[in-house]
């Protein structure tokens, strides 16, 4: 049988050509040239991705380029039994998993629990308002589905702040940013603007990318491994010196994951995606945290109250990869009535990640975007993921990353969270109910209320 898989390779000047294309936001068919061992077939409609030496520890920005990286990903196949009988690699070319990956929304039968104003009301928005924590001058990538502007501007009334020219699309996928069929990924945006109104939207929608073998399930964990090749390409050239400093912080918000372990390599193979820390989409992520972007993962929606039926029954373990990072802010899920959802994931996390996740609860399943139809809940860890990130997007209004990197503002927000069930942290809400606000007076930007 046919199995994707993504592929690491030492550097060529075909592999540099292709992720130099892909980095101008231009088509490259120079990957039929690249040299590959027998056995593996290349998925010529997928560029290449720096990713530094591909080695154990920390990797620097600056070797995450076409021209400084030593090893690239692609994207290819491999003739193999099972998945199980996948090699570890094929004279030198490191092979690693490329697991199906699909957003996290459930439970769409139930009423919703309060609305956005109830949410608002909840996070005290009004008080980051007034000390002028709005989003303005923050950008917010939404990897999802893709985002419909129309029905944002219908929604709230005025269109939001959105830049097209840094938005990205994978390969293969017609359509315009902004400009995609309405459906999860603008719900994810709308929930952002509920604490930040005035972030600058960015649309990145891996999960609309092409599936090696024509899956109908959600996208593969290939297209988001170039998706955030091209955030950190984004944001490395906004900080260098004398770039386009356009913003002052970048957010991103990742409403998605995989459901099940069988869609990943089995535990002990090198190459595998659950549990390692050195998957290259996981190194991605170390690598973009490490310039002091903020990442939000959901937590999943594998409850044991009320698992998704993609998670097949398996409630402990799942949360899982990029989603277990210690580099990321992991959310679960709760109502407006502060009781967590049924289907959000609980911790502990997978080991050999970051075990105490998640990390915070957020809002969920409450009346929102209604981009699923007229009176339907925005729902899942899925919502509560945006609803978080727009609170780290209001804090970062004045809350430089350079100063505060990541890793101390979600240190503040875990100290400064609402607790609901003793304290410390539990596998049911992380270390509570973010609270903002109580974040931001710790930091400094927000006075009495």
């Amino acid at each position: 049988m046919k199995i994707p898989v993504i592929v690491s390779l030492q550097s060529q000047e075909p592999l540099q050509e292709s992720a130099l294309s892909a980095r101008a936001g231009q088509p490259s068919g120079i990957l039929s040239t690249t040299r590959v061992p027998a056995g593996i077939e290349v998925d010529t409609g997928f560029s290449a991705v720096p990713i530094g030496t591909g080695d154990v520890g920390a990797q620097a920005l600056e070797t995450i380029t076409p021209q400084t990286s030593s090893r690239f990903a692609i994207r290819g196949f491999v003739e193999a039994e099972s998945i199980e009988a996948v090699p570890e690699s094929v004279d030198g070319a490191r092979l690693f998993s490329d697991p199906i990956i699909d957003h996290f929304l459930t439970c769409g039968g139930d009423a919703p629990v309060g609305n956005n104003a109830t949410v608002a009301s909840k996070l005290n928005v009004a008080a980051l308002a007034n000390a002028g924590l709005d989003g303005t001058d923050v950008a917010v990538a939404i990897v999802d589905t893709g985002i419909n502007l129309q029905h944002l501007r219908n929604k709230l009334g005025i269109m939001p702040r959105f830049d097209a020219a840094n938005s990205w699309m994978p390969n293969g996928v017609a359509g315009m940013p902004g400009q995609l069929a309405l459906g999860h990924g603008t719900m994810c945006a709308y929930d952002v603007l509920i604490a930040a109104p005035k972030a600058t939207l960015l649309d990145f929608p891996v999960l609309l990318g092409s599936a090696p073998g024509g899956s109908t399930m959600g996208s593969f964990l290939s297209v988001a491994v170039a998706g955030f090749a091209q955030l950190i390409a984004f944001w490395a050239v906004a900080f260098a010196p004398g770039g386009a400093n356009r913003y002052s912080a970048l957010v991103v918000n990742n409403s998605w994951g995989m459901f099940h372990p069988s869609w990943d390599f089995p535990a002990g193979h090198p190459g595998r995606y659950s549990d390692n820390p050195n998957h290259p989409f996981n190194k991605l992520v170390q690598v973009l945290a490490g310039a002091n972007a903020d990442i939000l993962f959901a937590a999943g929606n594998c409850g044991a109250d009320c698992p998704d039926g993609r998670c097949q029954n398996v409630v402990t373990d799942t949360i899982v990869g990029a989603n277990a990072s210690a580099d990321v802010l992991t959310l679960a899920g709760c109502d407006t009535s502060d009781q967590r959802v049924g289907y959000s994931s609980q911790g502990p996390a997978i080991a050999g990640m970051a075990v105490n996740k998640p990390d915070l609860t957020a809002f969920s399943h409450f009346l929102g975007s209604e981009a699923f139809g007229t009176g339907s809940p925005d729902s899942g860890t899925s919502t509560a993921c945006p609803v978080a990130a727009g609170c780290v997007a209001a804090l970062r209004t004045n809350v430089s990353p350079i100063s505060t990197p990541p890793a101390a503002l979600n240190a503040q927000l875990t100290l400064t969270a609402r607790q609901v069930v003793g304290t410390g942290w539990n596998g049911d809400y992380g270390f509570g109910i973010i609270d903002p606000v109580a974040a931001g007076q710790s930091l400094g930007v927000i006075g009495a209320v």
